[in-house]
Parts: C-alpha cells; structure tokens; sequence
C-alpha cells in the first residue's frame, strides 16, 4: 500500500480502538481496566496517520518544485513516486487494489458488536476456579450480593463456612451440560477475551421450569455441600441451593475479573 493508503487505515484503526474504548464494546474484548491504555493506542494511530499525511504532502511539494526548476529536491523525496518507487517517468506504480480488503474487519469491528462468550465456550473448557488466599467477612443485608467466582471459592475450598448460613444472590449465564445439568457461569478474564475461562456453579433447588441456555439468571440460594467433578479438566463445581430465580438482562461488562484483582 502507498503511504496515503497506510495513513487511511492507520486512521481507521485509531478510530474504531477510540470508538470502542469510548462506549461498552471494549468490554467484549478487554478487561475494563485496560480502557485507557486502549484509548491512548486509539490516539497514537490516528496521530501517527496525521503525521503519514503532512510527511507525504511535504515530500511532494518538495518533489514538484524540484521538477519546476524552482527549489531543491527534498533528500526524501523521489521524482515519479513515493519512496524512489517511480519508474523514472514521473509515474508512480500503481497499488494493488486488494490491500484495502484490510479495512473490512474495522468496518465489522464498529457496525456490528460480538457476542461475549456463553454456554458453548463454558462447557468445552474445564472450570478455572481457584482456592482463594483469604475469605474477606461478607457486607450487611440479606440476601447478600456476592460474585459467582468469590460464592464459587467459599463453597468449594471454604466448605461455605465464610457463609454462616445467609442468602447470597449471584447473577450469571445459563449453561447446560450433555446429561442436562444447570449451571451458572461466569468467564473470568486475566487480560482480555482470548484468555477467558469459566467458572461454573450447579444449580439445585427450586429452578424455573424452562432454563434457556446462554439466558442470564439473578439466583438468591443458599450455600449447599454438593459438588460435582466438571468433565473436562476434574475441577470442582460447588452447587447452590436456589430459593428463587429471575431473568435479567445482559450485565455491561459480562465477565468476571475478580479472581485476579
């Protein structure tokens, strides 16, 4: 690609990084804390395609006035071309049409937003929950709102002692394996969606008649001892003893980045 080329996808990479870091759709692909970082990237493109621009503009005049006799030729510049890529005629060599194909997946990036990963990704990859080093006491109220991976930690390695019997409410996606088995999950993130593995919590009790794979579900339960080997990896899969169970929307941010805060 000529250099005008460069700098216009270079612009447009900057602008669909500062289009995603500005609304909700760098959730999908990032933690939220990397938002700025992912700004300032967005920011340096676009500057770095300005700067292509004003480059390219310099060198031809340089070239032209070189070529009217009226000035001396730029060291940069090249009479018929960009670069010394001229043929020596005045003429540039024509750029394969074919290098703008790179602009598509920007276009897809900023007109159609991915799905976040569910239920097909949570049931071929093994769950991802670790022992926690402490169990911080619980806030007032009840029922108590805890995070699917901070309840899932208590419950497996805490035996749900850190629990003292309360209600706690989590809010995850619905997935259910082969045999037909409810689970609720979260996909907890180190860095970015690449990364992302689930962390899954079995649901007993009183369930709602229909569970829709991929739905979200705001589960009040209480702590219970079953556990269950998760087929994949032999990891643990504590339960929850459900009370009562509600869709909700799609959370803002739908993974989990608690586990390493």
């Amino acid at each position: 690609m000529n250099r005008q080329a460069q700098a216009a996808v270079l612009f447009l990479v900057g602008g669909a990084m500062l289009h995603a870091g500005t609304t909700n759709l760098y959730l999908r692909y990032v933690k939220a804390g990397l938002q700025p970082l992912l700004l300032a990237a967005g920011a340096v493109l676009i500057v770095a395609a300005v700067a292509t621009v004003w480059y390219e503009l310099r060198e031809s005049r340089a070239a032209r006035k070189h070529q009217d006799g009226s000035g001396p030729l730029d060291e940069h510049a090249q009479p018929g071309g960009h670069d010394g890529h001229g043929d020596g005629h005045g003429h540039g060599h024509r750029e394969t049409r074919i290098s703008w194909l790179l602009v598509l997946p920007l276009f897809a990036l900023i007109l159609v937003a991915p799905p976040a990963l569910g239920s097909y990704s949570a049931l071929r990859a093994g769950t991802a929950l670790q022992q926690p080093p402490a169990y911080p006491a619980l806030p007032s109220g009840d029922p108590v709102k805890l995070g699917l991976v901070d309840y899932a930690g208590r419950a497996a390695y805490g035996h749900g002692r850190s629990l003292g019997g309360r209600q706690v409410e989590i809010t995850g996606f619905v997935a259910l394996d082969r045999d037909g088995t409810p689970y609720l999950v979260r996909m907890a993130l180190n860095c970015c969606a690449a990364d992302a593995q689930p962390v899954k919590i079995g649901l007993s009790g009183k369930l709602p008649p229909v569970l829709q794979p991929d739905s979200w579900l705001d589960v009040t339960g209480t702590y219970t001892g079953k556990q269950a080997k998760d087929p994949v990896n032999g990891g643990i899969i504590p339960f929850i003893d459900v009370i009562r169970a509600k869709p909700v929307p799609t959370p803002k941010d739908p993974y989990d980045e608690s586990w390493n805060q």
